[in-house]
């Protein structure tokens, strides 16, 4: 294990750690890797948006049991695409450098098992999970407990050193591969990438300062910094917000600002009026550019947050890294995957491309380990004063800005909802009509009763995922025993209040006593099968005293040479034609239970119950109830 005292990842922070599988990895063989990554998937990774630390990889001694590797930590925040894009770049890693093996958690343990936890093997679980689940060429591996372990089923085993794990993984990487139930679930999580990047980014119109829109020409990725600092405020930081010393609403222009779906919810959705005393007002909702004032407003205030919140030491001026070697191997890397599109060097598209990969490649690459981290309102007024700012030109191109994204992905009807419901499912209904569904209620009821003859521990139940489960064992002795201790308790085993009971209604008669000790006696000499008779017998006459009563009419009886299930639910078996029967008919058990169920489940009028529950847990998914449908909509016309 890496030791009690391991550090664990900050709350909503992915942690990321590569691992040479072939041997202990020198310090600079461990750096060239590192270097060769960026490199190789720069093109992703200047592209993106982070919500709020970059994906970012530093070389690592060895400490205690863990041997020297690269890797980082990242806060996703609100954003939990970033862990996920994250997950799909370290696969994407250790299947271009099959010499990597890499290790993947967060602040909730082993998250990749959290996601695939409906197929994992019973042995694994939080206690003896840790250092078992890698990444090693391109696949999901997980080491299983040893042989003697896995024979006993030794849940508390410890975990493995990383060093052990890693032997085995390079000795023995096939038999340890994940099997394809757990893979399915968690390659479908990062399927999409890297078409998916493009995809959760939103553009839309802003009214901005001109300063604003100077930094982001430059740092694009400060959007993230702003929203976060707006979305967070509180009241000291809206104090700087009433002023507004670095961007007063004076130069406002119309552009067009990149964000991803996260930062552009959080941002729209906040219900904000500007301090009047700021300057800053929004014309009439009913005005066509309402929203953009609004949003350009909003993003003004967070710019002014972060840029009170600096340091009174002047920044740094900004490091000479983009004459570096890694520098020109980065950029031409962008090149050969086609980062800039095909726009002529020196366009205003290509220089926003070539800002976003130089932020990155300052931010994430060349910082030094050791430098303090600068702040993004230092990182703000470093820009303003580095940065020309025309206001003609952006006057200019706010004349023929392109169409923003439709922003109706932010409603969800209840249709939808269904509808992502049933696509999360692991198993979902045929595409077929629904008169062409077949129900088998047969298999309602069997999976009903497997799952009350299943074992539980104090774990929880299991639900009978498969039917092919060992029979429950029946032990008559303790059966018996625990009946004696329920049925024939000693007068030492009562409480005090039967005690009082007994005094208080003079129970304490010496023959009483003299002849529950004589059946106490006869019953320690009756066999357990005798027992288990006797109380068959009891059963038997309690049966028929209920004949003659009306709680036989409760229930459905079995018709003789029809299916239990099939049977039509008829109440022939009512107490006047079974009273003078000397045999009576049984009741039939399965159909009882199904027409219980559907009565339950129609009362749940479609909605989330009991009994949609329990057998939605079993893979039973039951139809709607047309006839309920059809009387609502003949009510409501």
């Amino acid at each position: 294990m890496e030791g009690v005292g391991r550090a664990a990842p900050a709350e909503e922070a992915v942690r990321y750690r590569l691992f040479a599988a072939t041997g202990p990895g020198g310090e600079a063989l461990l750096r060239r890797c590192a270097e060769a990554i960026v490199v190789r998937f720069a093109p992703l990774l200047a592209a993106y948006i982070w919500q709020q630390q970059p994906f970012c990889l530093r070389y690592a001694p060895p400490r205690g049991e863990t041997p020297a590797h690269i890797g980082g930590s990242t806060l996703f925040g609100d954003n939990v695409e970033d862990e996920w894009f994250i997950v799909y770049l370290v696969r994407e890693i250790t299947r271009e450098f099959p010499g990597l093996a890499a290790r993947i958690d967060d602040s909730d343990g082993e998250f990749l098992l959290i996601e695939a936890a409906d197929f994992l093997p019973k042995w694994l679980n939080p206690e003896n999970s840790d250092n078992r689940v890698f990444f090693y060429k391109g696949e999901l591996h997980i080491i299983p407990l040893s042989e003697a372990h896995e024979q006993e089923c030794d849940l508390s085993a410890a975990s493995p050193t990383i060093s052990q794990a890693l032997a085995l993984l390079s000795a023995r990487s096939a038999e340890f591969l994940a099997a394809e139930p757990i893979r399915t679930a968690v390659y479908k999580r990062i399927s999409g990438y890297p078409e998916k990047i493009q995809a959760s980014f939103h553009r839309a119109h802003c009214y901005l300062p001109a300063g604003i829109v100077a930094v982001l020409r430059q740092r694009p990725s400060l959007v993230a910094a702003a929203v976060q600092a707006f979305y967070l405020r509180d009241p000291v930081d809206l104090r700087a917000c009433r002023s507004f010393q670095t961007f007063p609403p004076d130069e406002r222009v119309m552009t067009v600002v990149t964000f991803t779906k996260c930062l552009y919810a959080q941002l729209v959705q906040q219900k904000f009026l500007p301090d009047r005393r700021s300057g800053y007002t929004l014309p009439l909702p009913s005005h066509p550019q309402y929203k953009a004032y609004e949003l350009g407003m909003k993003l003004a205030h967070g710019f002014e947050i972060l840029c009170s919140k600096c340091s009174e030491v002047s920044p740094d001026s900004k490091r000479n890294v983009l004459r570096s070697p890694l520098w020109e191997r980065f950029l031409s890397s962008l090149k050969e995957k086609h980062y800039f599109k095909g726009e002529m060097e020196g366009s205003a598209k290509y220089m926003e491309l070539l800002h976003m990969a130089e932020d990155y490649f300052e931010q994430s690459v060349a910082k030094p380990e050791s430098s303090v981290e600068l702040s993004p309102g230092d990182e703000i007024l470093t820009l303003l004063q580095t940065t020309t700012i025309d206001l003609k030109e952006f006057e200019r191109e706010a004349a023929c800005l392109p169409p923003e994204d439709d922003d109706s992905w932010l409603e969800i009807t209840p249709d939808d909802l269904d509808q992502m419901l049933k696509e999360a499912r692991s198993e979902s209904l045929p595409a077929s009509d629904e008169e062409e569904q077949k129900y088998d209620l047969e298999a309602v009821a069997e999976s009903v009763k497997a799952f009350v003859s299943k074992v539980s521990t104090h774990e929880g139940a299991e639900m009978p995922w498969s039917p092919d489960e060992s029979p429950v064992t029946f032990d008559v002795d303790s059966f018996t025993k625990a009946l004696d201790r329920i049925l024939g308790a000693d007068s030492e085993e009562l409480d005090s209040d039967d005690l009082d009971e007994e005094e208080e209604f003079d129970f304490s008669d010496e023959d009483d006593d003299d002849l529950d000790a004589e059946n106490q006696r006869q019953d320690q000499k009756l066999s357990p099968n005798e027992l288990i008779g006797s109380l068959k017998s009891y059963m038997n006459e309690m049966d028929r005293e209920l004949a003659h009563t009306n709680v036989g009419k409760s229930f459905t009886t079995q018709k003789k040479g029809a299916s239990s299930v099939n049977a039509n639910m008829s109440q022939n078996a009512g107490p006047n034609s079974g009273a003078e029967d000397t045999e009576l008919t049984p009741v039939d058990v399965d159909m009882n239970l199904v027409a219980n169920l559907l009565e339950s489940y129609s009362a749940q009028s479609g909605l989330a119950g009991p009994t949609s529950n329990i057998l939605q847990s079993m893979g039973v998914y039951l139809p709607e109830n047309a006839d309920h449908i059809g009387s609502n909509k003949g009510a409501t016309e």
